[in-house]
């Protein structure tokens, strides 16, 4: 059995006003519309939550505020951080977990690539640090190395409380190794390799477009409960195929995945959600956005709530 429980794992971007200011007023309603669409696993500060650009103090309004939206409730509610050293990261840890937070995602000090040695310092300083908490570990090819399942299988003796992974590259191969190999951690994988990772045991849904469509979302991770294979394949191919349709829309340039998830949650939740990232990288304009939006009207009704529709 896993050490975390099975769910459909949420970001929840940061909005910025014309000042790059929180607008924290948008951050709690859009944590608000998370959880009432029923989701119980949410986090900021990953990539999308532009948790690499964030300064300290900009990082604890944030924290402060979803803390406050999440505080006594059943949510799993997770604080990202990401840094170039152990000490950056310890710092913005002890911050959140002094606010009241015990579930954590770390992704890999990123300027040089870990060997087998400095891998495991890294999660006995941090993981061990705070031996009350719980740690996701955001897999990602940034970091200059991506780990496997055999790689977790070394870990999971020494690091009692690393209880999941957030993987979303890799194909069937990578998704077989880490849920044969790395069994006892909750493997989040995005609505790509979700399907294959669900034919071979347990893992959960990383879910870019859960605040486009809840329902959709919803749908692919019931069918990887279920190990539905036909299902499974059908939602995937669909996923893809609005991906590829609805990012064909704007002007090229945005590149970082804060710009995809802003404007998703723009189209699916709440049209005031302003598209800005911190310097020094770009952001949709509202044009895409209305690009977007035409082609989800057009093509994609079915995936949208009837109040998104009726905005």
């Amino acid at each position: 059995m896993a050490r975390y429980p099975q769910g459909i794992l949420v970001a929840c971007p940061t909005p910025w006003d014309d000042r790059f200011e929180l607008v924290e007023e948008l951050l709690r309603e859009e944590v608000r519309r998370v959880l009432a669409a029923g989701f119980r696993h949410c986090y900021v500060f990953g990539t999308g939550g532009e948790g690499y650009a964030v300064d300290t103090r900009r990082f604890r309004q944030v924290v402060d505020v979803f803390h406050e939206e999440t505080r006594g409730s059943d949510v799993s509610a997770m604080v990202g951080v990401i840094g170039l050293s152990t000490p950056q990261i310890l710092e913005r840890l002890e911050y959140a977990h002094d606010v009241g937070f015990r579930m954590f995602q770390v992704s890999l000090p990123s300027w040089g690539p870990l060997n087998d040695i400095e891998l495991l310092r890294f999660f006995s300083d941090t993981c061990g640090r705070f031996p009350d908490s719980r740690f996701l570990h955001y897999n990602l090819p940034r970091t200059k190395r991506v780990l496997g399942g055999r790689d977790y299988a070394r870990l999971i003796p020494e690091i009692p409380n690393l209880v999941a992974t957030k993987t979303t590259g890799g194909g069937m191969a990578a998704a077989e190794e880490l849920v044969r190999d790395a069994g006892d951690l909750q493997h989040f994988m995005g609505e790509g390799n979700f399907p294959h990772g669900s034919m071979f045991g347990e893992c959960s849904l990383l879910a870019s477009y859960a605040e486009l469509s809840p329902r959709m979302t919803n749908a692919l991770f019931e069918a990887g409960q279920t190990r539905d294979a036909a299902e499974l394949m059908r939602l995937q191919h669909a996923f893809q195929r609005l991906g590829t349709d609805l990012w064909a829309q704007p002007a090229p340039g945005p590149h970082m995945d804060g710009a995809y998830d802003k404007m998703l949650v723009k189209l699916g939740m709440l049209p005031e959600f302003p598209l800005r990232l911190l310097s020094p990288y770009q952001g949709f304009t509202e044009d895409d956005y209305r690009a977007c939006r035409r082609l989800l009207e057009t093509d994609y009704r079915a995936w949208l709530e009837d109040a998104v529709l009726a905005t």
